[in-house]
């Protein structure tokens, strides 16, 4: 038996990656603010289970019981191995630093990096005690990787995402364990933030106008693409590289 938990499942690329682990034989656990009934349905198809926890992200205290409550779900002598894709992000607030609201760039950085970082170590500790082996793909961005205007909150959130993952992929490989932490890049898709980001004013976001442009001009991929993707990836667990930053431009390439 093997499980999968990802946030952000209500919508999205959360919910397409979802989609490829019941249709496969992977039981799913979501973390969203509201139920996928979608989900449920194709999980009574497939034969899988789809279960969902509504927690807030930003919430320390109830991701940290939230998490409690699943890995003592997951992590029993018939679990082969368990999936942790921490999908859920948020590109808010887009603007230049100075016009920032210390709240808003709190609960970015929460979503975005303390969330991810929580859930991996919550994650490794109980894989450890129950001598499973986990999977933890981490979902970046390449802003990242660059300075865009109006954009410092996200780009160092997902900055600091990415280091983290290599780190702690340097580390599981330094202690000897079996265990994979890996980045995902999707790239540019259809999603609610791509709408987010439509909505913003140039003078928040310098790039408004390309960005409004990769819509019009049907340049979005569709999640479903970018997840089947990923999950070709995912599903071939052996051949995972550990701390590897996995491309969607490669890999449709």
């Amino acid at each position: 038996m093997n499980y999968a938990i990802i946030t952000g499942t209500s919508k999205g690329l959360g919910a397409s990656i979802a989609e490829n682990f019941l249709a496969n034989e992977v039981n799913v656990i979501g973390i969203a603010r509201h139920v996928n009934k979608e989900l449920e349905e194709l999980a009574s198809q497939e034969g899988t289970t789809y279960q969902h926890f509504c927690c807030d992200l930003t919430d320390v205290d109830q991701l940290r019981n939230t998490f409690s409550k699943i890995t003592t779900q997951v992590f029993t002598n018939k679990t082969s191995y368990v999936y942790l894709i921490n999908n859920a992000a948020t590109v808010n607030p887009i603007d230049t630093a100075n016009n920032h609201k210390l709240e808003e760039v709190q609960t970015h950085m929460q979503i975005n990096t303390i969330a991810p970082m929580m859930t991996t170590s919550l994650l490794l500790k109980e894989a450890n005690q129950n001598n499973t082996q986990v999977i933890i793909a981490n979902v970046s961005s390449g802003a990242a990787d660059r300075s865009t205007f109006g954009w410092s909150a996200y780009g160092a959130s997902k900055a600091g995402l990415n280091r983290y993952t290599e780190t702690v992929a340097l580390e599981q490989k330094a202690l000897g364990t079996n265990h994979k932490v890996i980045l995902l890049d999707p790239s540019i898709m259809d999603t609610e933030m791509q709408g987010d980001i439509r909505s913003a004013t140039k003078e928040q976001f310098e790039e408004i106008e390309q960005f409004k442009k990769f819509k019009e001009e049907d340049m979005l991929r569709d999640t479903a693409i970018v997840a089947g993707a990923f999950f070709d990836v995912l599903k071939d667990v052996k051949n995972i590289e550990n701390g590897k930053y996995y491309r969607i431009n490669d890999l449709l390439s």
